[in-house]
């Protein structure tokens, strides 16, 4: 091999290189701040109160039902009212806990879309696609 075929595998293989060194240095920097968000999504809480106060929900950030408060005048309500009633507050606390999720991962799929793939740099290399698909909500959701 040639002198100059030499030299440009020898500086193309250390641009690799670098290339690589940074983005395991920018993984490194930004895994606490990734766990903490993980930590915090999963605390994520919907609430939510029927207009009349007879009911009230809590769903997770999945958007099931973890908790029902029902009073006395819920109970009074035609099957039907108190079903309506139910999903009403069910899909309002969705909505929160929803909004609670986006405040959290927009900040960060950001900044993931500002990263290269390794896939980008070396071919058959794991790739952010689902990692940024996460923290943008394109995760398929329990319904």
């Amino acid at each position: 091999m040639d002198r100059w075929k030499r030299e440009g595998l020898q500086s193309a293989n250390s641009g690799l290189r670098n290339q690589i060194e940074h983005l395991l240095d920018t993984y490194e920097q930004q895994q606490p701040r990734l766990t903490e968000v993980f930590r915090q999504l999963e605390a994520v809480r919907g609430q939510a109160n029927s207009p009349d106060q007879s009911v009230e929900v809590v769903v997770d950030a999945n958007g099931v039902l973890t908790d029902l408060t029902l009073t006395a005048a819920a109970l009074r309500k035609a099957p039907d009212q108190l079903a309506r009633t139910i999903l009403d507050a069910v899909h309002e606390a969705v909505g929160r806990a929803r909004a609670q999720h986006t405040a959290l991962t927009a900040p960060v799929a950001t900044e993931l879309d500002d990263l290269p793939d390794l896939s980008d740099i070396v071919d058959e290399m794991p790739n952010l696609r689902e990692v940024r698909a996460f923290f943008r909500g394109e995760e398929k959701r329990a319904e």
